[in-house]
């Protein structure tokens, strides 16, 4: 959808592009901030507690966002074991970026209500490639909702090395942790796991979640 829209609308493009790189930065931010809070400066001496988008974007992960309209960022690093106290900071650094995400799926959705219900023929004409202000403006802020909505479902999920995995581990029995850190080493079985025997019921799940959210503001 990205690069359609970089032919037919460019600056639409534009706005879209910088508000899925922000939802990124916003995201990795709000790690980086929650650990800080938690006496984790890791992130702030690594010069990730800023909103420069250079400081946080991985170029494959910028590539996909460009491609398929879905990528990520650079995780911001967190040593778990400077947290004080160690369970409760493990649970608010693990779900700062979900939270983060879902605030922003909210406001974008009810961005879009709003400008739907002043102008809705505009909306039709924007899906058919006509732009106005207001359809523009409403297609952006379905996506940027949309977008912002899958970020946090998605890593909500509890496989190693999505956000989810720690909130879960937070929630373990202290003597069940140092299992649980050496399992990360191997989080790429995880990912390995997410693109290929999960991904149909990522995407399902993802779907009805979608229903759900949508339902519930409309």
């Amino acid at each position: 959808m990205l690069l359609e829209l970089l032919r037919t609308s460019p600056l639409l493009f534009a706005l879209l592009f910088s508000s899925l790189v922000m939802a990124l930065v916003l995201h990795e931010l709000a790690h980086g901030l929650a650990a800080l809070a938690f006496g984790d400066d890791t992130a702030k001496r690594a010069g990730r507690l800023t909103l420069n988008p250079l400081a946080h974007l991985d170029p494959l992960g910028t590539l996909l966002l460009l491609i398929a309209g879905f990528g990520w960022a650079r995780p911001v690093p967190v040593n778990p074991f400077r947290l004080r106290p160690y369970r409760l900071g493990l649970f608010v650094v693990s779900i700062a970026g979900v939270v983060v995400n879902l605030v922003l799926a909210l406001a974008g959705a009810f961005l879009f209500k709003a400008l739907f219900y002043a102008d809705p023929t505009a909306f039709y004409a924007a899906e058919r490639g006509i732009y106005t202000l207001t359809g523009s403006l409403a297609v952006l802020a379905l996506y940027f909702s949309s977008i912002n909505l899958v970020l946090a479902v998605f890593n909500l999920l509890p496989v190693p090395p999505l956000d989810g995995s720690k909130v879960v581990a937070s929630l373990l029995p202290l003597r069940l942790h140092p299992w649980f850190w050496r399992l990360e080493r191997y989080s790429w079985v995880g990912f390995l796991l997410l693109v290929t025997v999960l991904r149909e019921p990522i995407f399902r799940f993802i779907d009805w979640s979608h229903r759900v959210f949508f339902g519930a503001v409309f």
